[in-house]
């Protein structure tokens, strides 16, 4: 079983910037591939960053790639997102979650591939 708990969240003018963290409680947090996934009002949620068990591989989607990065600490059980060069349309609730990896390189932009989610935290981007 893994527990994760977001934060970081919050209110920023477009252009600026937020680090997302994510902390995991549990055993074997560096046998788990790690995601970030988020959903605006209205839509479905959409995959943002991965990266894979031991941190040495990452995969973003084009709308966010070159100004979100993904990074791990697999000594603090914690994942993190920095976004910069935010934009409006980048408000949404903000997801972590975390799935099994067999390899040491697998990322997974499918949330079927992931086991474990966390609640969430809101990230709002104003004008």
């Amino acid at each position: 079983q893994v527990q994760l708990v977001e934060s970081g969240g919050g209110l920023v003018q477009a252009g600026g910037s937020l680090r997302l963290s994510c902390a995991a409680s549990g055993r074997a947090f560096s046998a788990y591939a790690m995601g970030w996934f988020r959903q605006a009002p209205g839509k479905e949620r959409e995959f943002v960053a991965a990266i894979s068990r031991i941190g040495g591989t990452r995969n973003y989607p084009d709308s966010v790639k070159g100004r979100f990065t993904i990074s791990r600490d697999n000594a603090k059980n914690t994942v993190y997102l920095q976004m910069s060069s935010l934009k409006i349309e980048d408000t949404a609730l903000y997801y972590c979650a975390a799935g099994l990896a067999a390899t040491d390189w697998s990322t997974f932009r499918a949330e079927s591939r992931y086991t474990y989610w966390g609640q969430g935290t809101q990230v709002t981007v104003s004008s």
